[in-house]
C-alpha cells in the first residue's frame, strides 16, 4: 500500500478507530515489556525462594528473551500470512498461561517453564503493533508510530519497576504474577473482539486469508537473512537495547541499592528512569528522523553518546544519585533511537518481507538482553567470595563494576556497526536491489 492510498483509507476509517486498533496491540507490547523487566524487582525473592545464584537467576530472566527473540522472524512471517489480530490475541493467551505457571512454580525448573511461556506469549506484541500501524496509518508516520509503540512499552516497563516493587512488597511476587495473568487474559479477549487487520473489508480478507504460500514465507525469511544492511541495522539496535535491558531489566536495581545504600523501591524508581527516557526518546527519535529526512545521522550520534554516557556512569567520578538518575534517563532516551532502525529496514526491503524484516530487527534488539543478562550474572558468580546474607548471595561494588565492563564493550560495538549503515533519506523501497547495491554512505 503506497502512502497516498494509506492516507485515503485512514481518512475513510475515521479518526478514532485506527488509534483503538493500534493501542490495543500496543498494550500487548506493553504487557510484554512489563514482564521483561519484572524480575529486576524480585532478585532477592527469587534467589531466596529457589535457592539459586546470579548465574541461574540471569538464565531464568533471560529465558524470556530466548523464546521472544527466537520467534521474531517466524512471527513476522506469520503476521504477513494470517494477520495481526489472531497472532496478538493468541500470544497474549499464552503469556497469561506463562504468568500463572511462573507464579505457582515450586521449583526453579517450573519457573523456567513459566518464564519460557511468558517469552513465547510476548513475542508478537511489538511486530503486531507495527503491522497494524502500517495498515491503519499513513506510511509517512511509520517511524513516529514505531516510537509511540515503544513509548507504550516503556510506560509499562516503568510500572514494572517502582510500582511493581511496592506491590511485590505488599502481596508477594507470586500473587503479583497471578494478577498479571488475569490482565493478559482480559487483553487477549479485547484484541480478539475489537482489532481488525485493516480498515476496509478487502484488505482485512487479504491479511487473514492465507494469501501467501509457505514457500513464499520461507523465501522471504531467506531474503531477510541474506541482506547485509539488515544485519548492520539490527546489530546497531542491539547495541543500544542491550545496555538498557541488562541494566534496566535486571541488574540495575541491586547495583544501585549497593552503590547508594538505598531501599529497593527507591532503587527501582531510579532504574525506571532508563525506561522513562526510552519512552520519551523513542517517539522523539522517530519524529526527528522523519522531520529531517535522515536515518543514519541520528543513529550515529546516538551510538557515540550512548558509549560515552555508560562509561561515565560506571567508571567516572562518584556521582550524586540525582545526577546518576539524569544519566540513566539520557541513556534511555538514546536507546529509543533504535526505533529508527525499524523504519530504515522497511525502506530498504520489498514490502513482501516487511513482516519478516521487522521481526528480525526486533529479534536482534531483544537477544542482546538474552546474552548480557546471564553474562553479567556469570561474571558476578566468577568473582563471588562466598558471602551470603539471609540466603542471598552478596556481591561487592568492585565485582559489579568488573561485570559491567560487558555493557561498555557492547555499547562500543554499536558505534562500529553504525558506520556500515547506509542513508535512505526516508525513501521507500522500489527496486529489490536498489539499496543493497548502493555503496555504504
Amino acid at each position: 500500500m503506497n502512502s497516498t492510498a494509506a492516507d485515503t483509507v485512514v481518512s475513510r476509517s475515521g479518526g478514532f478507530r485506527p488509534w483503538l486498533v493500534w493501542s490495543l496491540a500496543a498494550a500487548g507490547f506493553g504487557y510484554a515489556f512489563f514482564q521483561r523487566v519484572a524480575p529486576s524487582v524480585m532478585v532477592s525473592d527469587l534467589m531466596r525462594d529457589f535457592a539459586v545464584g546470579a548465574t541461574v537467576l540471569g538464565n531464568l530472566s533471560a529465558l524470556y528473551f530466548y523464546a521472544y527473540a527466537g520467534l521474531q522472524i517466524p512471527v513476522g512471517a506469520l503476521i504477513d500470512r494470517w494477520g495481526a489480530r489472531v497472532m496478538v490475541a493468541g500470544s497474549l493467551a499464552i503469556a497469561a498461561t506463562g504468568a500463572l505457571t511462573f507464579g505457582s512454580a515450586g521449583t526453579v525448573f517450573q519457573a523456567y517453564a513459566g518464564r519460557l511461556l511468558i517469552g513465547l506469549g510476548s513475542a508478537v506484541g511489538f511486530v503486531g503493533s507495527l503491522a497494524l500501524a502500517a495498515r491503519w496509518f499513513p506510511e509517512r508516520r511509520f517511524a513516529l508510530m514505531s516510537g509511540l509503540t515503544m513509548l507504550v512499552g516503556m510506560a509499562a516497563g516503568i510500572l514494572g519497576q517502582a510500582p511493581l516493587a511496592a506491590l511485590v512488597a505488599a502481596i508477594g511476587w507470586r500473587s503479583t504474577m497471578y494478577i498479571s495473568a488475569l490482565v493478559a487474559a482480559v487483553l487477549a479477549a479485547a484484541v480478539w473482539g475489537l482489532v481488525r487487520n485493516a480498515p476496509d473489508e478487502a484488505a482485512e480478507q487479504n491479511t487473514s486469508g492465507r494469501s501467501q504460500s509457505w514457500g513464499a514465507l520461507v523465501s522471504g525469511i531467506g531474503r531477510t537473512l541474506a541482506a547485509p544492511r539488515v544485519w548492520c541495522v539490527s546489530l546497531f539496535g542491539a547495541s543500544l537495547s542491550g545496555v538498557l535491558l541488562a541494566f534496566g531489566g535486571l541488574w540495575g536495581v541491586p547495583y544501585l541499592m549497593l552503590r547508594y545504600g538505598i531501599e529497593r523501591p527507591t532503587a527501582a524508581f531510579i532504574t525506571s528512569l532508563v525506561l522513562l527516557g526510552w519512552a520519551v526518546g523513542a517517539p522523539f527519535a522517530g519524529w526527528i528522523s522523519d522531520h529531517i529526512g535522515r536515518r543514519k545521522l541520528p543513529m550515529v550520534i546516538a551510538a557515540v553518546l550512548n558509549l560515552c554516557l555508560i562509561c561515565f556512569l560506571l567508571y567516572g567520578p562518584a556521582l550524586p544519585i540525582a545526577v546518576a538518575g539524569v544519566i540513566l534517563f539520557l541513556l534511555g532516551g538514546l536507546g529509543g533511537s533504535m526505533v529508527i532502525g525499524y523504519a530504515f529496514a522497511r525502506e530498504m526491503t520489498p514490502p513482501i518481507i516487511h513482516g519478516a524484516v521487522t521481526g528480525f530487527v526486533n529479534m536482534m534488539t531483544v537477544i542482546s538482553g538474552a546474552i548480557l543478562q546471564p553474562l553479567i550474572g556469570l561474571l558476578l558468580d566468577l568473582q563471588w567470595d562466598g558471602t551470603i546474607e539471609e540466603g542471598v548471595r552478596i556481591y561487592s561494588l568492585a565485582q559489579y563494576n568488573l561485570a559491567f565492563a560487558a555493557l561498555a564493550g557492547w555499547a562500543a560495538l554499536g558505534f562500529a556497526w553504525a558506520g556500515f549503515i547506509p542513508e535512505t533519506h526516508c525513501r521507500t523501497h522500489r527496486d529489490p536491489d536498489a539499496v543493497e547495491s548502493d555503496p555504504v554512505r
